[in-house]
């Protein structure tokens, strides 16, 4: 017993050692970029800082310079803490919902709300976008005709500027007689009804990743397994369930995590030209009316930490098929 917990006591150091090893780098460039903002914060804030000792004859020290320009209510790049600040105050300092007029709504001072309206859109066009790019992937593999027809059309689809398209899918989804029908007839609310084109756009950019990543994946197998598959007379069918749709599981679940992010840029690009009242892009819209600089870069941080918190769940939804699948231990 002595002997075996002689070999277990050395494994502490290895294991702090290791954790160390992969925190501390990614530790160090947090700290340096924050570092390089707040300089920048200091660099850029200063001119209006200085203009303003000068109006009012002011004496200042360097340190209470550099502390007025990081601390500006509508400064030109807010600093670190100002955004942090920001953030809690929208999130944790506001109630998601509040009372009006008799009855709980969403507060559109809370950035959690806004954010609820942005990933609602988000995961609908995202997974319209996954279901058909992984049918045009099937079709592109199976098909020499769509190969080389489709293929060079996806792509070309994506040197379209999201920026130039976003607004006319807005005008020609919003008039659909369909659409205006179901609102007047109390099938769906105007809320939907704009729900419907941001969709659209967020699946628009979300498939083309699916798109290259499921072409790839399905071709993945090498020769030798589609020989062995034939000797064993295998079907197109049986091919493509026993051996080409796993071998692109890898694939696909990149692909995904692509995809969703994009299909986020999407979804709050859509809800700048929809005038939409909820939303990061409603928030960020309303920020630059106003020159709320802290509140920009804020909703800002909050969309990365919606696209961060959803490629971390494919990722363990991808670990989870995976291990099923037999892939990893």
């Amino acid at each position: 017993m002595s002997a075996l917990a002689d070999t277990a006591r050395p494994r502490a150091p290895g294991a702090l050692s290791a954790l160390a090893s992969a925190v501390l780098p990614v530790l160090t460039i947090v700290l340096a970029i924050v570092a390089i903002w707040y300089a920048a914060s200091v660099m850029m804030n200063r001119a209006w800082t200085l203009d303003q000792i000068a109006r009012q004859n002011l004496e200042m020290t360097t340190m209470e310079i550099v502390a007025a320009t990081m601390n500006q209510e509508r400064p030109v790049l807010p600093t670190p803490h100002q955004v942090f600040n920001e953030l809690w105050s929208t999130t944790a300092g506001e109630p998601i919902m509040r009372e009006r007029r008799g009855e709980m709504q969403g507060n559109p001072r809370n950035l959690i709300f806004h954010a609820y309206h942005t990933l609602w859109p988000t995961i609908l066009g995202f997974g319209i976008g996954s279901f058909l790019g992984i049918l045009l992937a099937v079709g592109i593999v199976h098909s020499r005709a769509m190969d080389m027809s489709v293929m060079p059309w996806a792509i070309a689809s994506q040197t379209i500027p999201i920026l130039a398209i976003a607004p006319i899918i807005v005008v020609v989804v919003s008039n659909l007689p369909a659409l205006n029908n179901a609102v007047d007839q109390g099938w769906i609310s105007e809320e939907t009804k704009l729900l419907v084109p941001k969709a659209l756009i967020s699946s628009y950019l979300s498939f083309f990743p699916v798109v290259v990543g499921m072409v790839a994946g399905l071709r993945s197998p090498n020769a030798m397994d589609l020989d062995l598959m034939r000797t064993w007379s295998a079907s197109r069918a049986q091919t493509f369930w026993k051996l080409r749709l796993p071998a692109s599981v890898p694939f696909l679940f990149t692909s995904l995590k692509v995809s969703i992010a994009a299909a986020l840029v999407g979804t709050i690009v859509a809800e700048l030209p929809t005038g939409a009242r909820f939303g990061l892009g409603a928030r960020l819209l309303t920020g630059s009316y106003y020159g709320q600089t802290i509140q920009i870069w804020s909703a800002l941080f909050m969309a990365a930490i919606c696209a961060a918190a959803l490629v971390i769940l494919l990722g363990a939804l991808e670990k989870l098929v995976l291990r099923r699948m037999g892939a990893r231990p």
